[in-house]
């Protein structure tokens, strides 16, 4: 027992206390460590990819394993087939398939109201079960019930508004004669157009999964999911106001529709019916009451089935007392109740409809996924979006052989498979099955339930969806891209609709995307002393600045578009501008580089006129770097320091030419034009800032005790922190050599740390590297850089300790080395 005391306290304090590390190894180059350690250029590193010449010819091999995972990708059923846990899953599964089925026995009956397109019921019905089934084979979410969506079915109603076919059902709700032949030709037209669009939107969900278009759903946030899903319950409510009021309106399809339905439906309240808003009430009070029933099966809850119980208790109070409400008997007793078989498609305005088609794939497709990624969180499965884009487009090809509407995720049926239990798809076979059945057979006693009772449980399962409204206070204090996201989607789909409103929150969600990815965020970093640490100037007070080096740590990827803010907060800290080079500079340079290329070709003896001409002459840099003039400045002449061009080598040196400066100051080839000493006050307290150094209000002065007064250097060095950055495209490497070149013309070097192996690749393919610019600038460490600045321009006379030596020194006497750990 002792024993075990002793080692619980070693192992407590070895936590308490952090663990001490020394590492002793030499200063690494990039270039030095390719070299030594044999870097691989392999293809993801941009290298080419080496093939050998025997392993070149066609291989066919077949392999189990490859058969089983593609045959369960794509027939996702077989996942949960397989898998079933009868004794667990069966119960939940036919409750919620009950509850489902008997729900869309009623909600098929009501498609005539919103469409006025009747369509004969054992149509609705066979396409419903195909298409159900059809997604309980080829679908991969648990919880998705499809079927038709008002909205959509609203929007095929307009199309066909827009190409001059008359109305079937008119506003006060009766039919007109059947047994006209004109007005058969036209009905059968409408029913054959209704199911081209049908099967051209499954065509191109078909296609657009083949070529593996859904990549796309990964990039849409879950806040957009959420405000769209929101403005979408908002329509699905205001498309139900027909049934709560019992009044027949026209639907407006276009900007700002819910508003002007809105409206009309405020004008039309003096005709509403009494009693059919009477029984919605009563019907949203019941399932209010359901929430607080609970039914707990294997240790988890499981919601009453309100709305099995409600639809089977109104059907039998309808058919023994008559209720004062409308309801679907009137207009269904009209409909021809025979089965209209599949027709050839038309084509005669396919290219009126194919715009129509690609939208309503597109908004079908998205709102089964978004709705089923909502579910899918909620119970801890992953959904494969490109698998849904086939599995809805296999959907909508079954319902146009029956001449039905293009089918989507029935929302309501979906959160009310979810609420009661449905753990697989199994619950939508059930209720697939089941519907089908009672429906052919007991069909006509569901027509007489006031549509009223219907519309209150659409609304009360879609009610869900507005929670997210309290989401967005939330979203102000933790992310304001997200909460602008939000508050632009729902709009956009509210005032603009369920297609329109989706392109204009994606492209504005992809634009929010890029301009935060792409954001140059720049800081400037000082050394934690006595370690190889460095933090924010700005943020850590003991950060300290080292002498004659700036470190910038560029938190972003660098591209075209983020690449002049780079160079201008650059520029900025060093207190510098850049001036373009005049004509004759220019020329010079370029016959510079000329003359250096005739040196080097001067053995050719003869040439070819076929041979392709030589590239140009690359320019290394097009501008100077120049000291801003200050306003507050205290000589009476502008003091500027002109830095004069020079190609990099032994050949020419850079110069510094000083114009109206102070006679006491000098100049040198790294803005060494003197020094100003600030004093504070307080007595002991100092501070000297370099021309050529920017320390910005983050940078903490030191202490006379701890460190001397005393005149700094210039800044020699900058150092570039590129570990946080993934890539630099051909563009930004192009203007980060410039930016090099030009300080190196000034005796400033730039090194670079930390650089990731991707983005030297990506310099190399994008011919970054030359004469001034190689991988000796470049270290695998900050530290490795600072090390490597602090040893070239060490003055004879310091009597700084190296590397090595500082290794050896004890604890106490490492507080002298503030640069060095």
């Amino acid at each position: 027992q002792k024993e075990n005391t002793a080692l619980y306290n070693d192992t407590v304090g070895t936590y308490r206390q952090p663990a001490a590390y020394r590492v002793q190894r030499e200063m690494q180059t990039e270039e030095h460590f390719q070299a030594y350690f044999e870097r691989k250029l392999s293809s993801t590193l941009g290298g080419a990819l080496q093939i050998p010449r025997e392993n070149r010819q066609l291989q066919c091999s077949f392999s189990w394993g490859r058969f089983r995972k593609i045959t369960l990708k794509m027939f996702p059923v077989l996942n949960w087939l397989f898998s079933y846990r009868f004794r667990e899953w069966f119960l939940r599964d036919l409750h919620a398939g009950l509850s489902v089925g008997m729900f869309q026995i009623p909600q098929g009956l009501l498609g005539v109201w919103l469409t006025r397109l009747p369509l004969p019921n054992i149509n609705g019905f066979l396409s419903a079960f195909c298409c159900s089934m059809t997604y309980v084979i080829f679908g991969t979410s648990h919880h998705i019930s499809v079927g038709s969506f008002s909205i959509l079915n609203v929007v095929v109603t307009n199309i066909l508004k827009s190409l001059n076919f008359n109305q079937t059902l008119s506003s006060n709700g009766s039919l007109d004669n059947f047994s006209d032949p004109a007005f058969m030709k036209d009905y059968m037209e409408a029913l054959t157009l209704t199911a081209s669009i049908t099967l051209l939107t499954g065509i191109i969900q078909l296609l657009l999964g083949c070529f593996c278009l859904g990549f796309i759903t990964p990039y849409v946030p879950k806040t957009l999911i959420d405000a769209y899903l929101t403005a979408a319950a908002l329509h699905v409510i205001v498309s139900q106001f027909t049934f709560i009021f019992d009044v027949m309106l026209d639907f407006y399809k276009g900007p700002l529709d819910i508003f002007y339905n809105l409206f009309h439906f405020f004008l039309a309240l003096p005709k509403a019916n009494a009693t059919s808003i009477l029984l919605f009430l009563l019907s949203m009070v019941a399932q209010r009451l359901n929430t607080s029933i609970m039914i707990t099966y294997k240790h988890s809850p499981i919601a009453f089935p309100m709305e099995l119980l409600l639809i089977i208790t109104v059907t039998i109070i309808s058919n023994c007392i008559h209720l004062h409400a409308e309801s679907s008997s009137a207009v269904v007793s009209m409909i021809p109740q025979r089965f209209l078989p599949p027709t050839p498609l038309d084509l005669s305005n396919l290219s009126k409809i194919i715009l129509h088609a690609f939208s309503l794939a597109i908004v079908s497709y998205f709102l089964l996924v978004f709705v089923g990624e909502r579910y899918a969180s909620l119970h801890n499965y992953n959904i494969a979006s490109n698998q849904e884009l086939i599995a809805v487009g296999l959907c909508n090809i079954c319902s146009s052989f029956f001449k039905s509407f293009v089918v989507s995720c029935a929302i309501s049926g979906t959160a009310i498979q979810e609420k009661t239990g449905g753990r697989t798809q199994l619950a939508a076979a059930i209720g697939a099955s089941m519907m089908l059945v009672i429906a052919l057979k007991l069909g006509h006693f569901f027509q007489m339930i006031p549509n009223g009772i219907l519309a209150a449980i659409v609304v009360f399962n879609v009610l869900p969806f507005l929670e997210k409204f309290l989401d967005i206070p939330i979203l102000w204090r933790r992310d304001k891209y997200h909460f602008v996201i939000w508050l632009v989607t729902f709009a956009a789909v509210l005032c603009l609709g369920l297609d329109v409103g989706l392109a204009v929150a994606m492209g504005f969600t992809f634009f929010i995307i890029t301009i935060r990815s792409h954001r140059m965020k720049m800081v400037v970093l000082g050394q934690i002393p006595n370690m190889n640490i460095y933090r924010s100037l700005s943020v850590y007070r003991a950060a300290r600045e080292i002498e004659g080096i700036k470190i910038f740590q560029c938190c972003s990827s660098i591209s075209f578009a983020n690449m002049n803010h780079f160079k201008t907060y650059l520029l900025h800290k060093m207190d510098v501008k850049a001036v373009p080079l005049d004509e004759s500079e220019m020329r010079a340079l370029i016959s510079l580089n000329l003359s250096d290329t005739a040196v080097e070709r001067k053995d050719l003896k003869c040439s070819c006129v076929c041979d392709p001409p030589l590239p140009p002459p690359r320019i290394p840099y097009t501008e100077k770097l120049v000291k801003r003039c200050h306003a507050d400045s205290d000589s009476s002449s502008s003091s500027v320091n002109l830095v004069h061009w020079s190609k990099y080598g032994d050949k020419l040196s850079s110069r510094t030419l000083l114009v109206g400066a102070a006679d006491a100051q000098r100049a040198s080839p790294g803005f060494n034009t003197g020094c100003r000493t600030e004093k504070n006050e307080d007595e002991g307290r100092g501070a000297c800032l370099s021309p050529g150094s920017a320390i910005d209000n983050s940078s903490v002065q030191l202490d006379r005790l701890e460190q001397p007064m005393y005149l700094p250097r210039p800044v020699h060095t900058i150092i570039l922190d590129f570990s946080m950055v993934q890539f630099v495209d051909l563009i930004g490497s192009e203007l980060l050599r410039q930016i090099i070149h030009m300080f190196h013309n000034i005796g400033v070097t730039v090194l670079i740390a930390g650089c990731h192996s991707s983005v030297i690749a990506d310099f190399e393919k994008n011919d970054f590297f030359d004469s001034c610019v190689t991988k000796e600038t470049f270290f695998l460490t900050l530290h490795d850089a600072v090390l490597a600045a602090l040893d070239k321009h060490q003055k004879p006379d310091e009597l700084e300790p190296t590397a090595e030596e500082f290794a050896e020194e004890p604890l106490a006497e490492q507080q002298k080395v503030e640069y060095l750990a």
